[in-house]
């Protein structure tokens, strides 16, 4: 077997890895704004904000990407928060994301966006749902 030839029998198992990084370093943004965990100054967030709405975003779509479960409409949603957080809190204060803080919001963004086309992957819930349908 071939680099090649192993790579494409590997890439419907490394989008799930994709999927799980991505979803607990998303996860870890909710927490720290809900659960104070780990403790960030962004904790105690306020639901009717427009960094408590995200934390639950975060929070809840985070869990749910970890998992696998409803992948390609809860990516398709956390895609358009990000992609809201960039325009509304990064892209006022500059117009290079590396001058902004930008980036991890324009990477979560196309991820999701990725995630959202491809689904979750073999090891997902929905992966699981769907064969035994």
């Amino acid at each position: 077997m071939n680099l090649a030839s192993m790579g494409g029998a590997l890439a419907p198992h490394a989008l799930s890895a994709l999927r799980i990084v991505s979803g607990l370093l998303f996860l870890q943004h909710g927490t720290a704004k809900y659960l104070n965990f780990p403790a960030t100054q962004f904790a105690n967030a306020q639901v009717f904000t427009r960094g408590g709405i995200a934390g639950l975003f975060e929070l809840v779509g985070g869990a749910l990407l970890v998992i696998g479960l409803f992948t390609r409409p809860v990516a398709f949603l956390c895609s358009g928060v990000m992609a809201f957080a960039y325009f509304m809190a990064h892209a006022p204060r500059g117009f290079y994301p590396i001058l902004n803080a930008g980036e991890l919001a324009i990477l979560y963004c196309f991820v999701f966006l990725y995630l959202a086309f491809a689904g979750g992957g073999p090891w997902s819930a929905d992966a699981i749902i769907r064969r035994k349908a």
